[in-house]
């Protein structure tokens, strides 16, 4: 079993408002957008960390009502950086069922089906420790960890993130490549908000 978690826990300070609830073209919000797309790739459960903007995320999925079960855990410190949600985020989603987890950000709304999916059938098919997209040079959302690295994040530098544990694996990373420019469009500003509307 792969566990997805969404981080969408950050103050969205650069934004000058909640990305999760940002909008797309079709007027459904990134959070909403993201649990409807795993649902999409065939995953019928998914953990979403949140932050300051809890209530505001819950009530927006439930109004949106995705086809997925979801399970909301909130980071009381995401000033902490985004170690800190994805701990949270594992301590939420992991059972020992749990194969490995598939994290992504709600910064990267327009992530494909196809793409998700790839990485799955890409790790059940390889067994690499680490998966993700990418299109040339560049490395997209979401990342799969294998469970042989669960220990490896719960210890990793708190300043670095998974950053840390991207390094040292890096050799064993497996790279997907895919033309899905949504898994790297990164939603920070509004400039980028308006570039990716535009470009959708």
């Amino acid at each position: 079993m792969i566990a997805p978690i969404v981080l969408a826990a950050g103050h969205s300070t650069r934004m000058g408002s909640p990305k999760p609830l940002l909008l797309d073209q079709e007027g459904r919000c990134f959070i909403a957008r993201i649990a409807r797309t795993f649902a999409k790739s065939g995953f019928d459960q998914i953990t979403i960390v949140t932050g300051a903007s809890h209530n505001l995320i819950v009530h927006a999925l439930e109004a949106d009502a995705p086809p997925i079960a979801i399970h909301f855990v909130r980071n009381w410190q995401p000033e902490a950086g985004q170690l800190s949600s994805i701990l949270v985020g594992m301590e939420a989603a992991i059972t020992p069922a749990v194969e490995a987890i598939l994290l992504t950000l709600v910064d990267i709304p327009f992530v494909a089906v196809e793409t998700i999916q790839m990485i799955v059938e890409a790790y059940y098919k390889h067994n690499s420790p680490i998966v993700r997209p990418a299109i040339g040079s560049r490395h997209g959302h979401p990342v799969l960890f294998d469970r042989s690295l669960f220990r490896a994040l719960r210890k990793a530098d708190p300043e670095r993130g998974a950053k840390t544990i991207i390094r040292k694996y890096e050799k064993d990373i497996l790279n997907v490549r895919i033309s899905d420019e949504g898994a790297l469009t990164d939603i920070d500003t509004p400039i980028d908000y308006a570039a990716a509307m535009l470009r959708k």
